[in-house]
């Protein structure tokens, strides 16, 4: 394999945001944080609201087309690109800082 095509950065970690540093750095703080997460996410409401947006997925186009169910803003459901949807309000990971 020619060596000089090849990406000398694949596998290698470019960073991380302060919040997984701080959970790497303080195993106890990330224990109580994903407890939390699982109770929080076990709850009645947050079932409904998974299972309200899969149903939808699955009515429209299904699974696999790169498409996610989102609440607009009026609370009605629609189809948009995962990406977008994942990336709303800046919770893509990449500092908005500069």
């Amino acid at each position: 394999m020619d060596t000089k095509k090849r990406n000398s950065l694949a596998g290698k970690s470019t960073g991380k945001s302060q919040s997984a540093k701080y959970f790497a750095s303080n195993p106890e703080a990330r224990k109580k944080k994903n407890e939390y997460n699982k109770k929080y996410h076990s709850t009645e409401e947050r079932k409904n609201y998974r299972e309200e947006l899969n149903k939808f997925n699955r009515q429209t186009e299904g699974y696999g087309d790169g498409m996610d169910a989102s609440h607009t803003r009026g609370g009605k459901l629609t189809t948009e690109k995962r990406s977008t949807n994942r990336a709303r309000n800046g919770k893509s990971g990449k500092s908005t800082k500069r």
